[in-house]
């Protein structure tokens, strides 16, 4: 009996309607966007352009236009604050837009924004090869926005199409898009060096390479991502809406904002300079400063994929307190171990919980406010844009005030204590606000 009513609801027909008979040429298989394994891919190599490509193509591209003598150190930290401003205004617009413009946003649903957001991204890659510095800053700006744009939309389209299939926990597989994203670019900055490439050819090679990643997303992120409904088992027909759970207070919520906030500030000297700041450390010459990105990048792959094996029950906070001190340890090896090893061990601790930051936090968030899931996640993302803005300012006057190894140096160790901070609110928010032993978290 169950089995008739799965199929009734799967073909859309009434109760009283007479079965037909199943016929060879019914059998059709699935589309790509009803299969699990399709949609995760699909989400991880849309964000391999918008975070990989969109926002971090300019870390390793950046040694090479200082080389090129395009641009200056502090002109390039400015270049890297437009990105975050436009990643803070993209994630602003996606929080306000259901509330400012809801017939606009019921016509571009996420996944036609996500795809507007990839196309964006590909253009803006490949206006940077143009030689036009004075709109520079201005295209990483809107290439920013278009990233969030991109990750908040693939994100909410992807977990809840994942969850209508009845695999949410194939989520964590979507943010491994951002490493391998990394690896990729990090790795063709490093041939492009060493065949003594020109940045702007790089831009190119990164347009080109977003361009073929897309091919990947085009036939499977698209249309709403609950047009088809699943089933419950029990009864055959649609599951009953899950129960809000754990809804915390204004102040948990706010507490949430904030620590994730510090995330942005702590991981995004790394993210922005690894490459310069291993060439001033490493003797001039050494072939490993190309190599440490790519580590970095493989270390956010990796994290992201194992942050699927995190049992659901398992309070999440403990777990964004766990990465934030493992990216703390990190830069600290980097500070108190300047050498190739050292610079390894240093990219990879950092990587690891790069993208578990972002799943778990989105997943506090919805935690915390289930009625206002999406506005919410939109929120607290732009609060990790904040401290992401203030990163590069901040290292660009420190190399101003000092050379650029001690402006480095006093850089990092601001990033780690901001981690710090941003695990304790964590803690606190654990003891404040603890989850009964029943609630599940997921």
């Amino acid at each position: 009996m169950i089995y008739v009513k799965q199929i009734l609801k799967k073909n859309h027909k009434p109760d009283h309607a007479p079965m037909e008979p199943q016929t060879v040429s019914d059998a059709r298989p699935p589309a790509l966007s009803e299969r699990p394994l399709a949609v995760a891919l699909a989400g991880m190599l849309a964000l391999a352009v918008a975070m990989g490509v969109g926002r971090f193509a300019f870390t390793p591209l950046l040694p090479m236009m200082l080389h090129d003598g395009v641009l200056t150190l502090a002109e390039g930290s400015w270049l890297a604050t437009a990105n975050y401003v436009g990643y803070l205004a993209g994630a602003l617009a996606c929080m306000a837009l259901p509330w400012l413009a809801p017939g606009f946003y019921a016509r571009w649903h996420p996944a036609r924004l996500a795809r507007a957001g990839l196309v964006a991204t590909v253009l803006l890659t490949l206006a940077m090869a143009l030689p036009l510095p004075g709109s520079w800053a201005a295209l990483r700006f809107v290439a920013g926005a278009a990233s969030a744009v991109v990750l908040l939309n693939v994100a909410a389209w992807c977990m809840v199409r994942l969850a209508v299939l009845g695999r949410p926990a194939m989520g964590g597989l979507i943010f491994c898009g951002p490493g391998v994203g990394i690896v990729l670019t990090g790795l063709a900055a490093g041939a492009m060096v060493a065949g003594q490439w020109r940045a702007a050819a790089g831009w190119v090679v990164f347009g080109l390479l977003a361009v073929l990643l897309c091919v990947g997303v085009w036939p499977v992120v698209r249309g709403r991502a609950a047009q088809v409904q699943a089933t419950d088992p029990a009864t055959g027909g649609a599951p009953a809406a899950a129960p809000a759970q754990g809804a915390g207070t204004a102040a948990a919520r706010a507490v949430h904002a904030l620590a994730y906030g510090l995330a942005g500030l702590g991981y995004i000297v790394t993210a922005t300079f690894l490459p310069v700041i291993a060439r001033a450390a490493l003797p001039p010459g050494s072939p490993w400063p190309d190599l440490f990105w790519p580590v970095f990048g493989a270390g956010v792959a990796m994290g992201a994929a194992l942050s699927t094996r995190a049992p659901p029950a398992w309070d999440r906070r403990w777990l964004l307190l766990a990465a934030y001190a493992l990216q703390a340890l990190g830069i600290a090896l980097g500070l108190v171990w300047p050498t190739p090893a050292g610079f390894a061990v240093s990219s990879l601790c950092v990587g690891l919980p790069f993208t578990a930051i972002t799943f778990y936090g989105l997943q506090e968030a919805r935690r915390l406010w289930p009625a206002s899931a999406d506005s919410f996640a939109s929120l607290v993302t732009a609060a990790y844009g904040l401290g992401q803005i203030a990163g590069p300012p901040l290292v660009a006057w420190l190399i101003a005030q000092a050379d650029p190894g001690r402006g480095f140096a006093r850089g990092l160790a601001l990033a780690a204590v901001a981690l710090v901070a941003g695990a304790v609110l964590y803690g606190l928010s654990v003891w404040r606000w603890p989850l009964p032993p029943h609630r599940r978290v997921c």
